[in-house]
């Protein structure tokens, strides 16, 4: 079965993460897949110039592919412009700890008969999310003075990965 679309899990809702690590038996929400994203610091630290952030401008659900995606297109932006040297360092600011749930309806001849329909209709876990309120930082990318702009673009490109509106700003250290 595909991916259902973004735009069912955009808007956001309570939390539903309990999960237990070390003792699977014990988490409260069992079976979630492990998100896509798994590197959220690039580059390297040292001291830059400044900060440019990109910033949610709606309260927001983004799933953990999105901001998987978001992540890379900002890497080959900065990457191609800047070069792979030393000279940038990109954080993801917010982690996909929200539960996603399906309620995963029967097709084809005969399903009506063994399909329940809205009866028991919880759903299982298939994907995460990360919640992110209006304002908050969801990326972070450090430069020098000289590479501004190719910051800003490759925060641009991020923004088009994800499923609201965003804005750059810029501070200096």
């Amino acid at each position: 079965m595909g991916l259902r679309p973004g735009r069912c899990y955009r808007k956001h809702q309570r939390p539903y993460t309990r999960q237990s690590i070390r003792v699977p038996k014990k988490g409260y929400v069992k079976g979630v897949p492990k998100p896509k994203i798994t590197e959220f610091e690039l580059g390297t630290k040292a001291n830059y110039d400044t900060s440019v952030f990109l910033i949610a401008e709606r309260p927001v659900q983004i799933r953990h592919n999105a901001l998987e995606s978001a992540r890379v297109r900002a890497v080959q932006v900065l990457e191609k412009g800047i070069g792979r040297g030393n000279t940038f360092f990109l954080k993801v600011r917010v982690y996909p700890h929200h539960v996603l749930r399906e309620n995963a309806l029967a097709t084809g001849a005969g399903a009506d008969r063994f399909q329940q329909g809205m009866r028991q209709s919880f759903g299982k876990p298939i994907s995460t999310a990360a919640q992110v309120d209006k304002g908050q930082k969801i990326m972070e990318i450090r430069v020098n003075k000289t590479s501004i702009l190719t910051a800003k673009t490759a925060l641009k490109g991020a923004a088009h990965k994800l499923p609201t509106p965003c804005k750059i700003l810029i501070q200096s250290a």
